[in-house]
């Protein structure tokens, strides 16, 4: 586990949720997933388990909790900080102690609770490409037992890829959040707590850009062929590699920041939830916890993802969703045993509508496909865990946990030619899975100061129903057979051992944590193709070894230094293959978001001049990584190639009264270029492949005044 304060959090500039993997080893955070076109979707991976695919019918691989309520879709995981108390990262299986089962992890944000008197803090910024942001948040308290905190954020940013056609900027930034908590004590064993969130974004679209093309893609011929291309006289010849504008091959790459694409882009989020949150102290031993909540998120990402003038494969994703959970724990606590145990209700319904137009001859100007879902999920578990000192150094501790859930697909899928003639059976198809899943952890504590522990997890993430169908499925008893092999996936399952150390050494001035891990990871969920649709399917099995060491080092009183360092070997040993499915994944290749080497080290000193009220604190933050693949298929034209190293420095100022404090500073300080995500489909009939960057060096200026 890794854990940090939203103090920790500012002073190493960790401002949003993508920002988390420059600190914490193993962990990788990005956005811009493949065919969601929102600022807002997220690529989570904890040493190499996750999801690419951020469509509702596929469960995210890492939970996120959010003041302990589960977010169960992946767009939306994307979120600057504001108000956050603090963050734990949980790597490997979880399921046992809280919430809904994640197969890879979990990231627990909690965000800051009411203070008892009137007061709150005012937060303003301005920065790179026209930043401006400020944060209000406000302790009101209503009487001696009821307090409450209102919190309101705005933050604007030009993008940093501009489209050539007309000028717009992408990867923007245009959102606000509003949230509420009252807190209510009626006595000293009950604590009622009522929240409130909501976020609005607005924004122009992903920095999609054109990474490569296949000019002998059927697609690219189709429309090449349609607007003259030069020395194209029939679709059975490749397209010339020339400079003009009539032909779709790589004559359309402007680089890293411009975009040839034309088609109207967007990316729109609405997400708003309330929970209820209720704590009891049955005795001095026991405690009983309800958390009642309920989310609502609608979003929307138009893109073009062959990123030129041509009609190749543009899509726009509209989805509206809901979300009901109910969790119960009972939490007991003695001398020398602990243990919780906890009922979990999660259902979900989200209604997709998906457009898509794409080229296949003989249509040059393209073709709209409608890939109409509905997803219904429902989800129930009873999960334990106890530890128990066997003596005053020896500790064992077991858990387990039930979960039986139903996946629910309607899949409305046509061709707007024809639309009464459906790609598949309009009705709703069900599938039931069903785990037990335990842990065991036993830990020896050597002096006060060092504990050493062993332990063993299991984890599930279910399967469901795929839900991006074209016109290759309606023709042959042959294709309908292999369609209904197809249409369903199953659940991928991953157990995990580990060794690990935690020591406070130096007269607890040095803190180092570390941890030796093998997973066996098995049946995973990867894209595969069938023509241009992507699929999920069950693709084989894959072992995630490695390690992390973590630091925080204070020899002084003026001087910290916070490092850590990650390896992980996430490779596939076996891969399944499946007929008619366009596939270059094979055996021996790395997990997507799975680098090698993934390393941070930052300094941060405090200085007070003589006769100065004002303490400047400098500080200077490193993370690299290595070589990172952003598919399973590890498509170099969409991948982090050589690996990356980014280099973060800042000054703090703060009086004696520490009521106000401002900070300035600069991000990417070498100005390196390297790309955060990608998307390929060279290998179908669309042939293309996109690529999303990470701003340029950015200088950013803070001030913020408690009240």
């Amino acid at each position: 586990m890794a854990a940090f304060s939203g103090e920790t959090l500012e002073r190493r500039q960790i401002f949003s949720t993508d920002d988390l993997d420059n600190v914490i080893p193993n962990l990788q955070f990005s956005n811009n997933a493949p065919l969601a076109g929102n600022n807002s979707s997220s690529q989570v991976f904890i040493r190499g388990i996750g999801q690419t695919d951020p469509t509702s019918t596929v469960d995210p691989g890492v939970g996120i909790y959010i003041d302990d309520v589960y977010m169960g879709q992946s767009v939306g995981g994307t979120m600057d900080f504001r108000d956050i108390a603090g963050i734990q990262v949980l790597r490997g299986p979880q399921g046992t102690l809280f919430g809904r089962n994640t197969i890879g992890g979990a990231i627990l944000i909690n965000t800051q609770d009411p203070g008892e008197e009137f007061g709150g803090t005012f937060k303003a910024g301005a920065g790179t490409d026209n930043l401006r942001e400020f944060s209000l948040a406000v302790d009101i308290p209503l009487s001696e037992k009821v307090n409450t905190r209102f919190t309101f954020g705005s933050r604007v940013q030009d993008g940093y890829v501009t489209r050539v056609s007309d000028g717009i900027d992408l990867g923007d930034t245009n959102t606000y959040t509003a949230t509420g908590k009252i807190v209510f004590n009626p006595s000293e064993d009950l604590e009622i707590k009522i929240q409130f969130d909501y976020t609005n974004a607005d924004e122009n679209g992903s920095p999609l850009v054109f990474a490569a093309s296949n000019e002998s893609a059927i697609f690219q011929k189709t429309v090449s062929l349609a607007a003259g291309c030069p020395g194209m006289t029939n679709l059975g010849q490749d397209v010339p590699l020339i400079d003009d504008d009539r032909c779709a091959n790589d004559f359309w790459n402007e680089g890293p920041f411009a975009n040839n694409g034309t088609a109207p882009l967007e990316s729109l989020l609405e997400n708003w939830g309330t929970s209820l949150h209720i704590n009891y102290s049955a005795s001095e031993n026991l405690s009983l916890k309800s958390v009642t909540s309920y989310r609502n998120i609608d979003w929307s990402g138009a893109r073009d993802a062959d990123n030129t003038p041509f009609p190749i494969l543009h899509t726009n994703y509209v989805s509206d969703g809901r979300q009901f959970s109910q969790e119960f724990q009972a939490i007991y606590t003695d001398d020398n045993f602990n243990a919780v145990a906890g009922l979990y209700y999660y259902d979900e319904k989200i209604d997709d509508i998906v457009t898509i137009l794409l080229s296949p001859p003989p249509a040059p100007a393209g073709v709209l496909d409608s890939d109409n879902n509905i997803t219904e999920n429902n989800n129930w578990a009873a999960f334990g865990q106890f530890t128990y000192d066997i003596t005053n150094d020896f500790s064992i501790t077991a858990g387990a946990r039930y979960t039986s859930e139903t996946k629910a697909s309607t899949p409305d899928q046509f061709s707007f030619a024809n639309p009464d003639d459906k790609y598949i059976d309009l009705k709703k198809y069900e599938r039931d899975f069903t785990a037990f899943n335990i842990s065991v952890n036993a830990s020896y504590r050597w002096t006060d100061d060092i504990m050493t522990y062993a332990s063993y997890s299991e984890g599930f993430k279910s399967g469901g129903w795929n839900s991006h169908f074209n016109a290759n499925f309606n023709e042959t008893p042959e294709q309908l057979a292999q369609l209904d092999q197809i249409h369903s996936f199953a659940e991928e399952t991953a157990k995990n051992y580990e060794i690990g150390f935690k020591m406070d050494l130096a007269d607890n001035t040095l803190r180092l944590n570390g941890a030796i891990f093998s997973t066996d990871y098995n049946d995973l969920q990867l894209v595969y193709r069938f023509g241009v649709a992507p699929f999920i399917l069950n693709a084989g099995k894959a072992s995630n070894d490695g390690f992390e060491l973590e630091m925080t080092w204070v020899p002084t009183d003026n001087l910290v230094i916070d490092a850590g360092i990650g390896y992980l070997d996430a490779t596939i040993d076996e891969v399944v293959t499946f007929l008619g499915a366009v596939t270059g994944v094979e055996a021996g290749n790395s997990l997507p978001f799975a680098p090698e080497w993934q390393g941070n080290i930052g300094f941060g000193y405090e200085l007070t001049p003589v006769g100065s009220n004002l303490s400047f604190t400098p500080r200077v933050d490193l993370n690299y990584q290595s070589t990172t693949f952003f598919d399973a298929l590890n498509t170099e034209e969409v991948s982090q190639i050589g690996g990356r190293t980014v280099i973060n420095a800042s000054v703090i100022i703060v009086p004696d009264s520490e009521q106000w404090k401002f900070t300035v500073g600069v991000n990417n300080l070498t100005d390196n270029i390297y790309p955060i995500a990608g998307n390929s489909s060279l290998g179908t009939g669309s042939g293309y492949a996109e690529i999303a960057f990470a701003r340029t060096r950015e200088w950013f200026a803070s001030f913020s005044y408690d009240f």
